[in-house]
């Protein structure tokens, strides 16, 4: 099965080696057929301290490195 790839926005950047991503998507509602955006945070892993608060990553999804901590960044996207 592929590994998950998600694209967004660093929002955070305060703990050692990882980092906090925000995915946005859009999706329509199944009754009501309006476009719903819906906003979710993931930390992710991020060896260096290299990404800063701003910068449009790459996110994909591997082994636990801790509890909360499931995804690696994969690139920047500048």
């Amino acid at each position: 099965m592929p590994k998950k790839i998600l694209h967004g926005i660093v929002v955070s950047d305060k703990e050692n080696k990882t980092i906090k991503v925000m995915i946005e998507r859009k999706y329509q509602h199944p009754l009501f057929k309006k476009v719903v955006k819906s906003k979710k945070k993931y930390s992710a892993h991020d060896e260096n301290n290299k990404f800063k608060v701003g910068d449009k990553v790459s996110i994909v999804e591997c082994k636990p490195f801790s509890k909360s901590k499931k995804f690696q960044v994969l690139e920047d996207k500048r």
